[in-house]
C-alpha cells in the first residue's frame, strides 16, 4: 500500500539537514506551537520570510516601508490571505512608527491620520482576490478615524491607536487559527475516532500563510497534537508549487507523517489508497452563500472529493467571509503572468504559446461539506448553500 511505501528518501542525519529536510525554525513569541516563523515583528521593525526562496533558502526581507510590504505581497514573498492582511498592516505600522514617533510635536493629528489612511489605501492594489486585506484596511481605517475624532486628539494618540490595532491583528490571527484547528479536529474525530486519520490538503495553509499555526494545516497540526494522524497527503499545487515547496516544508519541519503527490494524482489516490477521511483547504474569499475562492485546483479537488464520497472542508477565519458578495460569481479572480507556467527558475521550459494563468478558482458551496471558522463549524442547508450571514459572530 502507498501508506507503507510513500516516502522514498531515508531521513538520515545528512538528508535531514539538507535544504529539503530543514531544521525546525525557532518559535516566534506569541505565534503558537508552530516551529516556523514567517513574520518577525517588534515595534518599528518588520521582517518577512521570503517564501519564493523556500525550501532552498531561509531569507528574511527587511520591510521598512508600505511600498516594501506591497512589493512582498505582489511578488508572493508573503502569501496566504491571513498573512497578506497581517503583513500589509504591519508594514504600514512599522513605517508609521519610524516616520512619526520621533517628531510628533512637529505634526498634528489630522496629518498623521491622512498619512496612515493614504498608505492603507495603497495596499488594495497589491492583490485583489483575498478579502482579509481589505477587511483589515477597513478596520484600521476606522480605528484611525475614531482616534482622530476623539476629543483633544493628538498626533501621538492617532499613531499609537493605529499601531496598537495593527499589532493586535498579529496576536488575534494566531489565537483564531488555534481555535479553528481545534474546531476542525473535533469535526474529524466526531466522524472517525477508532483509528488514525488520512487527510489531504492543497496549496499552503500553515504558519507560512498566516501569522502562525495555520488554517487548514492548523487542523492537521491539531490532529497531530492529539495523535490522530496516520498520514497527510499534500498536493504539489501547480503552477507556483506552494504545496511542494511550502506545505511539504512545514510538514517535514513539524515531523508530521506525510506524502507529496502531484495535483493530477489526487483522483487515483482517492480511488486506490483510501480511505481518505477528509480534504482540508483554506480560502481567500468566501461569498455569503459559501462559494469559496481558493488556490487554483481547489475546485477540481472538490469535484473529485464529491465523486469519491470524501468530506471536503474549508477552514478559514471570519475575516475571509465577504457577506457583501452573494455568490462566487462576484469574486474577482487574479490572473498572473504566464511566465509562472512557461518558465522554471528563470529558464523557459515550453515553446512560445499563449498562457491562461488564473491564480484562484471558485468552488461552489454545493461541493463543500462544512466551513470551519474560529467560532465553530457551519454546515450547509438542504439546498447545499450556506447562510453565513445568520451564522456570523455579529448575528449571534
Amino acid at each position: 500500500r502507498l501508506g507503507q511505501t510513500c516516502c522514498f528518501v531515508p531521513l538520515d542525519h545528512t538528508t535531514r539537514h539538507s535544504p529539503f529536510f530543514p531544521r525546525p525554525l525557532n518559535n516566534m513569541s506569541g505565534q503558537g506551537a508552530s516551529k516556523l516563523q514567517p513574520i518577525r515583528y517588534s515595534r518599528g521593525s518588520l521582517e518577512l520570510l521570503d517564501q519564493t526562496k523556500l525550501p532552498l533558502e531561509e531569507h528574511y526581507d527587511v520591510i521598512k516601508t508600505t511600498q516594501d510590504g506591497w512589493d512582498a505581497i505582489r511578488e508572493m514573498k508573503v502569501r496566504g490571505a491571513p498573512a497578506i492582511a497581517v503583513s500589509g498592516a504591519l508594514s504600514v505600522a512599522a513605517e508609521a512608527w519610524n516616520v512619526h514617533s520621533e517628531k510628533l510635536s512637529d505634526v498634528d493629528a489630522a496629518a498623521v491620520s491622512a498619512w496612515i489612511l493614504e498608505r492603507l489605501e495603497s495596499l488594495k492594489s497589491s492583490r485583489p482576490t483575498a478579502v482579509n486585506l481589505f477587511q483589515a484596511i477597513e478596520e484600521l481605517s476606522s480605528v484611525t478615524n475614531k482616534a482622530l475624532g476623539a476629543e483633544g486628539a493628538t498626533a501621538k494618540g492617532v499613531l499609537e491607536a493605529f499601531v496598537e490595532a495593527a499589532e493586535a491583528m498579529l496576536e488575534a490571527d494566531v489565537k483564531g487559527n488555534k481555535a479553528m484547528g481545534s474546531n476542525g479536529a473535533d469535526l474529524f474525530i466526531a466522524k472517525e475516532s477508532s483509528r488514525p486519520l488520512r487527510v489531504m490538503t492543497h496549496c499552503n495553509t500553515g504558519s507560512l500563510a498566516t501569522a502562525g499555526y495555520g488554517t487548514a494545516l492548523g487542523v492537521i497540526r491539531a490532529l497531530q497534537e492529539r495523535n490522530a494522524i496516520d498520514r497527510v497527503y499534500c498536493t504539489e499545487t501547480r503552477p507556483y508549487n506552494q504545496g511542494a515547496r511550502l506545505t511539504a516544508y512545514e510538514l517535514v519541519a513539524e515531523g508530521i507523517n506525510s506524502c507529496l503527490i502531484t495535483d493530477s494524482m489526487a483522483a487515483w489516490l482517492m480511488k486506490k489508497e483510501g480511505p481518505i477521511d477528509g480534504i482540508v483547504v483554506g480560502a481567500d474569499r468566501i461569498a455569503a452563500n459559501g462559494d469559496t475562492a481558493n488556490k487554483i485546483g481547489t475546485y477540481a479537488l472538490a469535484v473529485l472529493a464529491k465523486h469519491h464520497n470524501v468530506p471536503f472542508y474549508v477552514i478559514a477565519p471570519w475575516s475571509t467571509i465577504d457577506l457583501n458578495i452573494p455568490s462566487g460569481e462576484f469574486i474577482p479572480i487574479e490572473e498572473r503572468a504566464g511566465t509562472e507556467i512557461t518558465h522554471f527558475r528563470g529558464v523557459q521550459v515550453t515553446p512560445d504559446i499563449p498562457v491562461w494563468n488564473p491564480a484562484f478558482d471558485v468552488t461552489p458551496s454545493s461541493l463543500i461539506s462544512a466551513i470551519v471558522t474560529e467560532t465553530g463549524v457551519v454546515l450547509p442547508g438542504p439546498d447545499g448553500s450556506f447562510n453565513l450571514a445568520a451564522s456570523s459572530p455579529s448575528a449571534q
